[in-house]
């Protein structure tokens, strides 16, 4: 079975348009026949992407550290929950159990995964395809950003163009 890592907020705060494009990738991921590696919370885009993928019968593996287990933090209905002791180890796990990288927005927590997986990509040190779900322009000013690199010679385009961006859940299956 093919499998995507999904990068994304915890925040059930966030603006509804956010969590009807997690509900959405979900739910086509799972109806696609992707397993979803994610990382293990039941609150926020992470939730609403398991619940949806776990509602139209997908498969969801979650990752998460000990000391969130510990507050409660995990989703009770995810079958695969494994832990790991650190956030660095929870990020390389869920990276290595996947075939692909879908990013949605989210905080500081997901940026630091976002940069993480391009880096590697960019050094070669994985392959897989990496993709950010720009919902609501959220990662705009991030891709401007990259092309600042670009344009300043910080990064060539060639390492720049491992990135995609997709502006729906849909397009990001075809990515």
């Amino acid at each position: 079975m093919r499998s995507v890592c999904i990068f994304c907020a915890s925040s059930p705060a966030v603006p509804e348009c956010y969590h009807a494009d997690a509900r959405a990738l979900g739910t086509l991921l799972a109806e696609d026949g992707w397993r979803i590696v994610y990382g293990g919370g039941s609150t926020g885009l992470m939730g609403d992407v398991a619940d949806a993928a776990m509602s139209h019968g997908g498969e969801v593996t979650g990752v998460i550290p000990t000391f969130m287990v510990e507050v409660e933090w995990q989703h009770p209905d995810v079958a695969d929950m494994r832990q790991t002791v650190t956030m660095w180890e929870r990020k390389r796990l869920m990276m290595d159990l996947a075939d692909a990288i879908v990013v949605l927005p989210g905080s500081t927590g997901t940026m630091d995964e976002f940069f993480e997986a391009m880096a590697d990509k960019k050094l070669g040190l994985h392959t897989k395809p990496l993709v950010l779900l720009n919902t609501n322009g959220f990662f705009d000013h991030t891709v401007a950003q990259v092309e600042r690199m670009v344009a300043e010679r910080f990064m060539t385009r060639r390492h720049a163009d491992v990135l995609k961006v997709a502006q729906t859940p849909t397009e990001v299956l075809e990515l």
